[in-house]
């Protein structure tokens, strides 16, 4: 697989990366708001890289389900501060935002990725991102995070979601992103089932053979919740075998929250597959 473009870096992708989450939010599902203020987002990012964390992923909007929107200007106010004290921490820096207001203000301040989970759907955001060399994900949503686990239903949600991810790559190369910047989500749990979330998880290959590099989020999520009867502060296990589930299917960034963890467990295994 080529590298991955990603702003001031050029990621190899011969092994799977490990991104590290930084909500920098009050309601945050998997923290509830310890990160909350900007020290104490910096603090946990630069524990995270300590850890070995490939990439940092900092987000200012909750998207868990049924979040309420915030305002771009405070979402602004939440990332800038954590981006700017951490440009010369020598990692990728992402931002996890779906509004095109935020993206500019992130890449100004030097943001290396744009993590969107509407998946670039609007002309505004394939706009305020095409120029550079800004990584992007490009996730898939069914509706928005207050709406999202509302009932979903798919005719094939595999066809469905590869189709869609698939379209967006097209846009984004019709406006003039290469290729080599662009990365895949397939968004378990952005308004899927726990059998939507399992069928895309088993059929990551599918997903992988498109030639991009492909992203997948499943720490702590309700998928291993419901699978282990754990509630949100036991899911570390289980996040770990889904985790390397995803990656012994072709996933090549792993977004997070135990990054120590994370990394001993792909170690392992990245021992015995060789």
């Amino acid at each position: 697989m080529t590298p991955l473009a990603c702003g001031r870096f050029e990621l190899a992708l011969d092994r799977p990366l490990v991104m590290g989450v930084v909500n920098v939010t009050p309601d945050s599902f998997s923290d509830g708001g310890l990160y909350a203020h900007a020290d104490a987002a910096i603090a946990h990012a630069r524990r995270l890289i300590g850890e070995g964390a490939d990439l940092v992923d900092i987000g200012g909007e909750s998207t868990r389900p049924g979040a309420a929107p915030v305002s771009p200007a405070d979402e602004i106010a939440r990332v800038a501060p954590v981006l700017e004290a951490l440009r010369d921490a020598g990692r990728p820096l992402s931002v996890d935002t779906r509004r095109p207001e935020v993206m500019r203000a992130a890449l100004a301040l030097g943001a290396d990725m744009i993590n969107d989970v509407e998946g670039f759907r609007s002309r505004a955001a394939i706009d305020a991102v095409a120029g550079g060399r800004a990584a992007l994900c490009v996730m898939h949503m069914l509706g928005d995070p207050s709406t999202m686990q509302h009932a979903p239903v798919y005719r094939d949600v595999v066809s469905q979601v590869h189709g869609f991810l698939q379209d967006r790559l097209q846009r984004l190369g019709e406006a003039g992103v290469s290729p080599a910047r662009v990365v895949l989500d397939p968004g378990i749990g952005f308004g899927k089932t726990q059998e939507d979330n399992l069928r895309l998880l088993r059929a990551l290959p599918a997903l992988c053979a498109a030639g991009r590099p492909v992203l997948v989020g499943v720490s702590r999520k309700s998928l291993i919740g419901h699978l282990t009867g754990r509630p949100l502060d036991e899911r570390l296990a289980g996040s770990l075998a889904a985790m390397l589930a995803a990656a012994a299917r072709g996933a090549r960034i792993l977004r997070v929250h135990d990054v120590a963890a994370s990394r001993d467990a792909l170690a392992v295994w990245q021992a015995i597959e060789g």
